[in-house]
C-alpha cells in the first residue's frame, strides 16, 4: 500500500473514526481493547473487543482507555491507535503521517499533551491538536470563517461540547462531562431504581438507541428488557416503554439544555442575533437521540437542527481540516520566530 501523508483521527471516548485524506472516513470502530491479564497481550480492538464488554473469564479484560473525552490509561491509548493507524494506513509504510486528532474544548494542557504523545508513538511524523466543536462545524457543512455566529452542540460519548464561534474561532464554549455514557448509567440506574433489574451495559445503549426518547413521541414504543433481578437474583425480562426512557434520561438531557442556555446568556448580542437566525447544529452520536432537537428547542427558544450524519462530522471536519495543515504549520512557525 503506498503512503498515507494526512490522516484525520476523532479520538472518541465511545469510537474512534479515522479520515484519510482523499478516501472519506476509513473506519469507525468502537474504543475498546481487551487485554490478557496474564500476559498484557492486546486480544482484539474495536467492535471485536465490544462483543467482550461484561463477558470476560477472570484473565481477559475489556477495557475503554478514554473517559469523559480524555485519556484514562495512555498506554492502551497508544496501543490502539498504534492498531487503527496500521489497520487504514497499512503497515509497510515508509513515510509516516501527518495527524490531526480531536480533543473536547474544555481538555487541560495536560491532557493535551498526553494525547499528542499518544498520537506521536503512535506513529505520527507531526500531531496537530484540534477542538470539536470547531471540526463538528466544518464536518457539518457550516462555513465558520465567516463573521456570522454559528452554534454547535457536539453531543458525543464522553463529553457534550457546546460552542458558537465566529472567524473560524470559538467566541463562548463550555463542555460539560454528561453525554452518551451519562445517558447509559441512567438508563441503568433507573431500571434498578424502579424495576429491581440490573442491567449491564450494553442493553442499557441499545434500549437508549431503540426506544430511548427526549421528547414525548407520537405513539408509545415498547421493548423487552433483559437483566438480572436484584431480588431473586435470577435472570428475568420486562417489558420497557419509551415514556419509562424518557423518565429515565430526564437529568442528564436537563444538563444539556442548561448548558446550552447558559452559553447563549454568555453569547455577544450581535453573534446571538445570528444564531436566532440561523439556529442550532447538533452533532455526534447522541444527536441520533429521538427528539432531542425537539427537547433542546423547546428550552432556547431557537430552531434546531440535526446534521448530516451526524456520528461522522468531527472526522470528517478533521479531514477538511488536513487541507489547511500547511497554513497551521506556517503559523506555528511564525509564532515560535515571534517568540525568538
Amino acid at each position: 500500500m503506498g503512503f498515507t501523508e494526512e490522516v484525520g483521527i476523532d479520538l472518541g471516548t465511545a469510537n474512534v473514526l479515522v479520515y484519510i485524506k482523499g478516501k472519506g472516513v476509513v473506519l469507525n470502530e468502537p474504543s475498546v481493547v481487551a487485554i490478557n491479564r496474564d500476559t498484557n497481550e492486546i486480544l482484539a480492538v474495536g467492535e471485536e473487543a465490544r462483543q467482550m464488554l461484561g463477558r470476560t473469564p477472570s484473565n481477559i479484560i475489556a477495557v475503554r482507555p478514554l473517559r469523559d473525552g480524555v485519556i484514562s490509561d495512555y498506554d492502551v491509548t497508544e496501543r490502539m491507535l498504534k492498531y487503527f493507524i496500521k489497520k487504514t494506513c497499512g503497515s509497510g509504510r515508509f513515510f509516516k503521517p501527518r495527524i490531526m486528532v480531536c480533543v473536547p474544548s474544555g481538555v487541560t494542557e495536560v491532557e493535551k499533551r498526553a494525547v499528542r504523545e499518544a498520537a506521536t508513538q503512535a506513529g505520527g511524523k507531526a500531531v496537530y491538536l484540534m477542538e470539536e466543536p470547531v471540526a463538528a462545524a466544518i464536518g457539518a457543512g457550516l462555513d465558520i470563517s465567516k463573521p456570522d455566529g454559528v452554534m454547535i452542540i457536539d453531543i458525543g460519548g464522553g463529553t457534550t461540547d457546546v460552542a458558537v464561534i465566529s472567524l473560524g474561532g470559538i467566541v463562548t464554549s463550555t463542555s460539560v462531562k454528561v453525554a452518551g455514557d451519562k445517558f447509559d448509567e441512567s438508563i441503568i440506574k433507573y431500571m434498578r431504581k424502579e424495576h429491581k433489574l440490573y442491567i449491564g451495559e450494553r442493553t442499557a445503549e441499545e434500549m437508549k438507541m431503540t426506544i430511548g426518547t427526549a421528547y414525548p413521541r407520537e405513539e408509545v414504543v415498547v421493548k423487552e428488557c433483559r437483566g438480572r433481578d436484584l431480588v431473586t437474583g435470577l435472570p428475568k425480562s420486562i417489558e420497557i416503554t419509551s415514556k419509562e426512557m424518557m423518565e429515565a434520561l430526564d437529568e442528564p438531557l436537563q444538563v444539556i439544555c442548561e448548558v446550552a442556555h447558559g452559553v447563549l446568556e454568555r453569547t455577544p448580542p450581535e453573534l446571538s442575533a445570528d444564531i436566532s437566525n440561523s439556529g442550532i447544529v447538533i452533532t455526534g452520536g447522541g444527536a441520533l437521540l429521538h427528539g432531542i432537537d425537539k427537547r433542546i428547542e423547546e428550552r432556547t427558544g431557537i430552531k434546531v437542527t440535526i446534521a448530516e450524519d451526524p456520528k461522522s462530522c468531527v472526522a470528517i471536519g478533521t479531514g477538511k481540516a488536513l487541507n489547511s495543515i500547511d497554513a497551521i504549520e506556517n503559523n506555528q512557525m511564525n509564532k515560535r520566530r515571534s517568540y525568538i
